[in-house]
C-alpha cells in the first residue's frame, strides 16, 4: 500500500476509491442503476454512430460533429463507469498510482475535447442559420477535419497539464478519495503540501476550457438569435430555432455542473455534493446526448427507420 523512498517519507502506491456508500444493499441498487445507465448510454451512443455511418444522407458537417460527439460519450463513460460498477460489488475499492492517473488523464482528455466541441458545433449552427446559401463552402470537409482535429489535441493538451500538476504532488497519506473516480480536485484535497499555486494552475487551464468555451457559445448564440427573428415565416423561424434546442440542451446540462466543479473556489469544496454533481456531466449527459438528438431529430429518425426496414427485408 505504501512505498518508502526514503528520507523518512512515505508515498501513496495506491487509492481507495470510497464511492457513493459503504452499505452493501444500496450498492446492489446502486449496481442496477447505474449499469442500466451504462448500457443505455453506450448503446444510445452507438446507435447514433452506426446510423451516422450507414445513412448517407446523414454525411454532413453536423453529423459529422454530432457523431464525434457521440464517440466522446462513449469513452469517457467507459472510463468510469466499468470501475465503479466492479467496486460496488466488491469490497476491494482500490486503484493504483499509475491507473488513477491515467483515469484522470484519459477523463480529463475526452471531457475537454467535448468541451470544445460543443464550440465547433455552435459554430456549424451559427454558419448554416446565418450564411445558409454559403455554408458547405464556408464549412468544407477539410474544415471539418482540423476543427474536429483541433479539438482532440487541446483535450489532450489541456488534460496533460491538469493530470501533470494534480499527480506531480506530494502525496504521503491519507490515501482515501471521496470519490467514485480519479477526479482532480477530489485527489488533489490528499496532497500533503499547501496546493495554492496548483489551484491557480487549474483556475487558468479552466478559464480556456469552460469560461472561454462558453463565450464562443454565447455569441454564437447571439448572432443566430438575431438571424432567426429577422426570418418572416414563423414555420421557417421554428426549424431554425429546433435545429439548435438540441445542443443548447446538452450544452446546458454538461457545462453547468462542469462550471460548478472546477469554477468554484477551494474553500466551498464538498466532495458528497461535487460526487453527485459530476454525475450529471459524466453519466448523465452521456445518457442525455442521443435522447435529445433522437427525439428532436427527423433526420435520425428517418435512418433508424431505413435501418430497421433493410434489416427486415434481410431477415
Amino acid at each position: 500500500m505504501w512505498m518508502i523512498p526514503g528520507q523518512n517519507q512515505s508515498w501513496v502506491s495506491e487509492f481507495i476509491l470510497l464511492g457513493f456508500s459503504s452499505d452493501p444493499t444500496t450498492n446492489s441498487i446502486l449496481f442496477i442503476v447505474f449499469l442500466l445507465i451504462y448500457l443505455c448510454s453506450v448503446l444510445g451512443n452507438g446507435l447514433i454512430i452506426m446510423l451516422i455511418c450507414l445513412d448517407t444522407q446523414l454525411h454532413t458537417p453536423m453529423y459529422f460533429f454530432l457523431c464525434i460527439l457521440a464517440l466522446l460519450d462513449m469513452c469517457y463513460v467507459t472510463t468510469t463507469m466499468p470501475q465503479m460498477l466492479v467496486h460496488l460489488l466488491t469490497h476491494s475499492q482500490t486503484i493504483s498510482f499509475a491507473g488513477c492517473w491515467m483515469q484522470m488523464f484519459v477523463f480529463g482528455s475526452l471531457a475537454t475535447t467535448e468541451c470544445t466541441l460543443f464550440v465547433v458545433m455552435a459554430y456549424d449552427r451559427y454558419v448554416a442559420i446565418c450564411y445558409p446559401l454559403h455554408y458547405t463552402v464556408i464549412l468544407n470537409w477539410g474544415l471539418c477535419i482540423r476543427l474536429a482535429a483541433g479539438s482532440w489535441v487541446c483535450g489532450f493538451l489541456s488534460a496533460l497539464l491538469h493530470t501533470f500538476f494534480t499527480m506531480s504532488l506530494p502525496y504521503c497519506g491519507p490515501n482515501k478519495v471521496n470519490h467514485y473516480f480519479c477526479e482532480g480536485p477530489s485527489v488533489r484535497s490528499l496532497a500533503c503540501m499547501d496546493t495554492h499555486i496548483i489551484e491557480v494552475v487549474d483556475l487558468v487551464l479552466s478559464v480556456f476550457v469552460v469560461v472561454i468555451p462558453i463565450s464562443l457559445i454565447v455569441t454564437s448564440y447571439i448572432h443566430i438569435a438575431k438571424a432567426i427573428l429577422k426570418i418572416k415565416s414563423t414555420q421557417s423561424r421554428c426549424k431554425a430555432f429546433s435545429t439548435c434546442a438540441s445542443h443548447l440542451t446538452v450544452v446546458t446540462f454538461f457545462y453547468g455542473p462542469a462550471t460548478y466543479i472546477y469554477m468554484r473556489p477551494n474553500s466551498s469544496y464538498s466532495p458528497e455534493r461535487d460526487k453527485q454533481v459530476s454525475l450529471f456531466y459524466n453519466a448523465f449527459t452521456a445518457l442525455l446526448n442521443p435522447i435529445v438528438y433522437s427525439l428532436r431529430n427527423k433526420d435520425i429518425k428517418r435512418a433508424f427507420l431505413k435501418v430497421m426496414g433493410h434489416a427486415r427485408v434481410d431477415f
